[in-house]
C-alpha cells in the first residue's frame, strides 16, 4: 500500500467527473493504490448528492480496470435519509450503508471499511459485531475507524479482543503542523497496538499552502468556501491570526531555499512516528504534484526544528472549541 493516500472527498463537486478521472489516473500514474471515500461525499454533503463520490469511483474503477490494483477504503455513519434510523453505527445501518456503498463502487469487497465517527448512541460492542459479520461475509477485508477519541479507540479494541471480533486495524485522525493533538494519547496508543495511522487534513484544508490572505478573506473555490456548514468548520479550525502567523514563519524559511510549503508539510507528516499514510486531495490533477513530490523529499535537522517549532506557537484551544473538531 502506497504511503500517500488519494482522498476523494472533492469528486462530484469541487471536481467534475472527467476532472475526478484525471485525478485519480495522475495519482495512480505516480504510484498511489490507496483511494479513500466515503458514502457522505462529496462536500458539502446533502441527502441528494450523497454517494456520487463512490459512483464516479466506481465508474473508474471498471472503465480502467483498475480494481485489483487499488486498496479501497470507504466510511459509514453520516445520515442518508431524515429517518432516523438511517445513520450512525447501529447494525441496520451499517448493513445498509455497506451494500450501498458495494453498488455504487461497482465492486463485491472493500478493502478498508471504517466507521466515519464514533457513535456513542450505539454499544460498540453492536458495531463491531457488525463489522465482524460484514469480514466473515466476504464483503469487508478489513475495518477501521476515523475521529475516535484515544480512549473510545482503546475500549473499542478491549471489546474486540474480549469478544474475539474483529479489531479496528486504522485509526484516520486529523493531523498536520497545526494541528498535533493526537500525539499526546491516540499516537501512543497506536504504536503501542499496532493500530495503523491514516492522516487526514496533512494540508489543514489547503491553509498550509499559503495561498489565503488574512486581508482578503477564504480564496473562492476552496473548502473554505463550501456551502452548508463545510467551509465554516474549516475556517473554525484553521482561519486564526496565530495560523497566519505560522504559515508566514513557514513561506520565510522555506521559500528562499526553493522548498515547496505543500511538499514540505506532507514529507513531515508522513515521517512521524506511527504515520502509515497522508491523505492527499485535489479540485484539479495539476495541484497534486507536490502532494505526490513528498514522498521522495528530504528535510534536513534544521528544516525539521523549524517544522517542529510551528506547533509551540499556536495557543492551544480550549476543549469543544471550533479548531477541536
Amino acid at each position: 500500500m502506497s504511503a500517500l493516500c488519494l482522498g476523494t472527498m472533492t469528486f462530484g463537486s469541487q471536481a467534475g467527473r472527467d476532472e475526478s478521472y484525471a485525478i485519480m489516473d495522475t495519482a495512480v500514474e505516480a504510484g498511489v493504490n490507496f483511494f479513500d471515500t466515503a458514502d457522505m461525499y462529496p462536500l458539502p454533503s446533502s441527502y441528494e448528492t450523497g454517494g456520487v463520490t463512490e459512483e464516479i469511483i466506481g465508474d473508474w474503477l471498471r472503465e480502467r480496470r483498475q480494481r485489483d490494483r487499488i486498496v479501497l477504503a470507504t466510511k459509514c455513519y453520516a445520515a442518508t435519509s431524515p429517518e432516523p434510523n438511517d445513520s450512525g453505527l447501529s447494525r441496520k445501518h451499517i448493513l445498509d450503508a455497506v451494500d450501498a456503498s458495494l453498488r455504487r463502487l461497482k465492486t463485491d469487497y472493500i478493502d478498508l471499511y471504517q466507521a466515519h465517527r464514533d457513535d456513542p448512541n450505539t454499544p460498540l460492542e453492536e458495531t463491531l459485531r457488525a463489522f465482524d459479520d460484514l469480514v466473515r461475509a466476504g464483503k469487508v477485508r478489513y475495518i477501521g475507524a476515523s475521529n475516535y477519541s484515544a480512549w473510545r479507540l482503546a475500549k473499542a479494541l478491549w471489546t474486540s479482543d474480549r469478544l474475539s471480533l474483529e479489531r479496528y486495524e486504522s485509526i484516520q485522525p486529523r493531523y498536520n503542523l497545526l494541528y498535533r493533538e493526537i500525539e499526546a494519547e491516540l499516537v501512543p496508543l497506536c504504536l503501542e497496538e499496532r493500530v495503523g495511522i491514516i492522516a487526514y487534513n496533512p494540508l489543514a484544508g489547503g491553509f498550509l499552502t499559503g495561498k489565503h490572505r488574512r486581508d482578503q478573506g477564504p480564496v473562492e473555490g476552496s473548502r473554505f468556501t463550501l456551502g452548508g456548514t463545510t467551509g465554516q468548520l474549516y475556517q473554525g479550525r484553521y482561519w486564526h491570526e496565530s495560523h497566519f502567523d505560522a504559515v508566514d514563519r513557514l513561506k520565510a524559511f522555506f521559500e528562499p531555499r526553493g522548498q515547496s510549503l505543500v511538499t514540505t508539510a506532507v514529507a513531515w507528516v508522513l515521517r512521524q512516528p506511527g504515520i502509515t499514510a497522508a491523505i492527499i486531495g485535489a479540485s484539479r490533477a495539476a495541484q497534486l504534484q507536490d502532494s505526490l513530490a513528498a514522498v521522495e523529499a528530504t528535510l534536513d535537522d534544521e528544516a525539521l526544528e523549524v517544522l517542529d517549532q510551528v506547533w509551540y506557537t499556536i495557543p492551544r484551544p480550549r476543549p469543544g472549541s471550533p479548531e477541536t473538531r
